[in-house]
């Protein structure tokens, strides 16, 4: 299967939002990322339901969403209705986490589960049947802008091989300090979605950058 890029909309300008949802349309990207920040879980806050429903509107790019926030369960729903098509929660924030993917399925999105730097892949391991995506955060979660932690690689490796040997089809999506310096190797250690904010959007050439991450050129 050919790699994925996910651009994430929180490096966008938001003062020019529906533009820069457009750009993202006529790009040869797959999804659109959203980040979810709740001030709580991660020490930033981004932005909520209004702004999502604003995006689907927009967009024609299936969204691509990720719950930094805790106790999730309480808005699975309300993501679906305003417009979720993929939707990841943080391991580290969820206590009945078969309990939450299955409801995720259950409302008709994909699912995922995220993990921070610190959080061994090992811990995945009897949750992989019920996901349709891990998420492997490449920098500590909360601002956009960070040098990729270099370990990941290894994380990535690990991840890869139980989903092989387990037959689970599981996609490996990476986020935090991904360019067209690293997306090669990425994808060579068994990634299969890019998630790409700053290199995209202060690019001079956003839509350029996005088809040199999905050629790997």
């Amino acid at each position: 299967m050919d790699h994925l890029v996910s651009p994430s909309l929180l490096a966008a300008d938001f003062g020019h939002l529906e533009n820069e949802v457009r750009m993202i349309n006529k790009s040869e990207a797959d999804w659109l990322h959203l980040d979810i920040m709740d001030g709580v879980f991660v020490p930033n806050i981004s932005f909520g339901f209004p702004v999502i429903k604003v995006v689907k509107k927009v967009s024609s790019k299936p969204l691509d969403v990720h719950l930094m926030i805790i106790d999730p369960d309480r808005y699975l729903s309300r993501f679906c209705d305003a417009g979720a098509n993929n939707l990841t929660v943080q391991y580290e924030a969820c206590i009945h986490l078969n309990r939450t993917v299955t409801e995720i399925r259950n409302l008709e999105m994909k699912a995922g589960v995220a993990i921070n730097p610190h959080t061994p892949v090992s811990l995945l391991k009897n949750v992989l049947p019920y996901l349709d995506t891990v998420l492997i955060m490449t920098v500590n979660p909360g601002f956009g802008g960070q040098l990729f932690i270099m370990e990941s690689y290894n994380k990535i490796a690990e991840l890869r091989k139980m989903i092989d040997e387990g037959g689970y089809n599981v996609l490996i999506e990476v986020d935090g300090g991904i360019d067209t310096t690293n997306a090669a190797r990425l994808i060579q250690t068994g990634a299969n979605v890019l998630v790409a904010g700053n290199s995209v959007f202060s690019s001079t050439d956003p839509e350029g950058t996005i088809r040199r991450l999905k050629r790997l050129i």
